[in-house]
């Protein structure tokens, strides 16, 4: 238990500015895809074969100014589309934002920062002139050494679906196309262009389809196929999950686009659902394609149906009209494969200063002993040990896609990376927070032990910091293939950590991390708290910085478990053709609930500098014929300072169902003044409450009784209520 703290008033005033998300408006009003389809239809009526054809295939690697470009026509006029990414900020351009990854905005559980992100992410792709932004991405974490995991929002579907929709409305409201990605079960780095993911009907569509379904209600204009195949048919062609699930139960009406290179065929692929494909030659440079002439040919041989092509100029035309790109669209100013001839457009604004917020706000602390934290006005001396709390020595861009590891960890590596416009270090903001009253020693070599025992040794508290990276398979960082080859920290950390804790009683850790790692340091007596910043951004020591002095309270929380081995969990990173999702519903938190397997933090977990009080839980009503819940339960604040609390409820099912002991199926996080109370108010409708029947292959609200679960994690509940259905 967290025991009571006193802030200072200064401190209070900025943690009021830096707790509440500031907001940002979009100015592009969307048409309704139906009002889309209207001037797609009479713009597609006057297009021939060959342009039909044309503005669904890429025009080839390294051939226009972005990663991705597609075919421009004239008579009737369609643009060239530009398809950059990355979800975490615009690729291979400079003048931009390098925010916090996606899985910090899991961890933030706050829906309005989910949403203002996407907001600014969509105004800095459009600013650019990029008519496709390529993320967000929402693959599961279903392994915590999973090499892209960072880039999406973790193991739970409830919560990726809830991050999924708000930043797709973000980035779409500035009249950008957001792309869903990687569809569907490209949940590994190994083999992910030649495994396949075996999954079951049920527990395809409850856990792995959840957040694109979300998606799509979201109306997202793009969903990009993975590399991967599922079961044993590539995503990119696979007639059940694109066709049938994706466009005829979900009702998508977007586009589907491949990931790159990820097209294998022309007609299996075409009639499999595939829209456009990317980059358009079949492997980089080869300068053919299995879409434009080999599709012009595949119909008029009759393999590929003329319809069928018009369908695919409709989807494409419509996401571009639902969009408003065909009214004051900027000029792309991005040049990707040549920086030097780009335009000149800074799209930076201020959104510096919602990095450094969100990044607050997604710290996890995940112990805080003594309430060490935050630094109190009668520390004299602050070491900091390890070189991710420093910067890369070679400079901060200094390897492409940030395929290396040196300094402080902010982000991942792969496409799904941005430039850094600069990178503010732990050492430098704790330097300048702390200020000159306060002296501070320091040491970044990782290796030298007795240096860095020597270095905390004196000092009234030590903070001694470590990393864990991965990212995509195309570069392999410290034999590291893009998955991690396992869950340990980088850099010597254990050792690190330990010599520290051994030399003052007083050690704080902090953790930059892709996902879950090991900790065989956890109980040294004097690791006195454990803060976990995940991937913050450009605003990096920033964030960290006005945790660490109490100048904002943190409430970030897991979105991902972390156990205390890699055997505890449900899945590992598979290097056979077949990877069976034997693990079915049970995937993260689930699995562990269902095992009875203690982890070291649970899923959801997190710690505030003060504290909470759940009272009066009630169910107010149940409308069984709409399969229809509502409750709500009252919060307090019953700390001395002002905070936010992310209010988690969870699901358990009937026994009958066979579903997990509960699930995540709502989360609300509320700002109160110390001393303030509110009411949280809960709706569970039958997206919630129903499950998959692969006999009628429809969703369908079992019969029985229902569990309500209301805490602040999947662990700590504090009130339980049932209600029949």
């Amino acid at each position: 238990m967290v025991r009571l703290l006193s802030l200072s008033a200064s401190s209070l005033l900025l943690l009021a500015i830096c707790s509440s998300p500031t907001q940002v408006r979009g100015d592009v009003q969307v048409l309704s895809w139906d009002e889309a389809y209207v001037k797609a239809k009479a713009l597609v009526g006057k297009m021939t074969l060959q342009q039909k054809v044309n503005i669904a295939t890429g025009v080839g690697w390294a051939n226009g100014p972005c990663v991705g470009n597609t075919y421009a026509i004239t008579n009737p006029e369609f643009p060239q589309l530009c398809l950059q990414d990355a979800p975490v900020g615009v690729r291979g351009a400079s003048d931009i934002t390098a925010g916090v990854a996606g899985i910090n905005v899991a961890a933030s559980f706050d829906k309005t920062a989910m949403r203002n992100r996407g907001v600014y992410l969509g105004k800095e792709f459009r600013g650019k002139g990029a008519h496709v932004q390529l993320g967000p991405g929402m693959n599961m974490i279903r392994n915590p050494r999973s090499g892209r995991g960072w880039e999406g929002f973790g193991e739970d579907p409830y919560l990726a679906g809830i991050a999924a929709g708000e930043t797709i409305q973000g980035v779409q409201s500035q009249g950008v196309i957001a792309t869903a990605k990687h569809y569907i079960a490209n949940d590994q780095e190994t083999n992910r262009g030649w495994g396949t993911s075996d999954v079951d009907q049920r527990t395809l569509h409850e856990v792995y389809l959840w957040p694109f379904a979300r998606s799509v209600e979201a109306g997202v204009g793009s969903i990009m196929c993975g590399y991967n195949m599922v079961n044993a048919t590539f995503a990119c062609e696979n007639d059940y999950t694109i066709n049938k699930v994706l466009k005829q139960e979900l009702g998508f009406r977007g586009f589907v686009q491949s990931d790159w290179s990820a097209t294998h065929s022309t007609v299996n692929s075409v009639n499999g659902g595939l829209d456009m494909t990317m980059p358009g030659d079949i492997t980089f440079g080869s300068k053919d394609s299995y879409f434009g002439a080999n599709l012009t040919k595949a119909v008029g041989a009759g393999t590929v149906k003329a319809a069928r092509v018009n369908d695919v100029a409709l989807r494409i035309t419509a996401a571009w009209y639902k969009m408003r790109q065909d009214t004051n669209f900027p000029k792309t100013s991005i040049n990707f494969f040549n920086r030097a001839l780009a335009g000149k457009v800074d799209v930076q604004a201020d959104h510096n200063v919602q990095v450094r917020q969100l990044g607050a706000a997604s710290t996890v602390l995940l112990r805080n002993s003594e309430n060490i934290l935050p630094i109190k006005s009668s520390i004299k001396t602050i070491a900091i040990i390890g070189s991710d709390a420093g910067a890369d020595p070679n400079g901060v861009n200094s390897c492409g896609d940030r395929g290396c590891s040196r300094g402080t960890l902010a982000q991942g590596w792969g496409s799904g990376t941005c430039d850094f416009p600069y990178l503010i270090t732990p050492l430098d903001a704790i330097k300048k927070r702390a200020g000159k009253n306060v002296k501070l020693v320091s040491t970044l070599d990782d290796w030298n032990l007795n240096t860095a025992a020597s270095t905390a040794k004196n000092a009234d508290i030590a903070f001694v910091f470590s990393n864990a990276d991965s990212g995509e398979e195309y570069l392999n960082v410290d034999g590291n293939a893009g998955d991690r080859k396992n869950m340990t920290l980088w850099h010597n950390g254990d050792n690190l950590i330990k010599a520290v804790a051994d030399a003052n009683k007083n050690t704080v850790v902090i953790i930059h991390s892709v996902g879950a790692v090991l900790m065989p340091w956890i109980n040294h007596p004097n690791i006195k708290a454990i803060v976990w910043p995940g991937l913050p951004g450009q605003e990096s020591g920033n964030s960290l910085a006005d945790i660490l002095f109490g100048d904002v309270n943190p409430s970030g929380r897991l979105p991902y478990t972390i156990g205390k081995k890699e055997a505890d969990y449900s899945a590992t990173i598979s290097t056979e053709w077949h990877v069976p999702y034997t693990d079915k519903l049970l995937i993260g938190y689930r699995w562990f609930d269902a095992k009875k397997i203690a982890p070291n933090f649970e899923f959801g977990f997190g710690l505030s500098y003060t504290t909470f009080k759940y009272t009066n839980l009630k169910i107010n009503s149940v409308d069984k014929g709409q399969s229809d819940v509502k409750a709500s339960i009252s919060v307090t604040n019953s700390g001395t300072v002002d905070g936010a609390e992310v209010v988690q409820a969870y699901i358990g099912f009937p026994a009958s169902a066979g579903e997990p002991p509960k699930m995540l199926r709502g989360f609300e996080k509320v700002f109160l003044k110390k001393t303030g109370s509110t009411t949280v108010q809960f709706e569970f409708t039958k997206r919630e409450l129903s499950i998959w029947d692969t006999k009628k292959d429809a969703w369908v609200t079992p019969s029985g009784q229902f569990t309500l679960y209301v805490g602040a994690s999947s662990r700590d509940i504090r009130g339980t209520a049932t209600f029949n259905l």
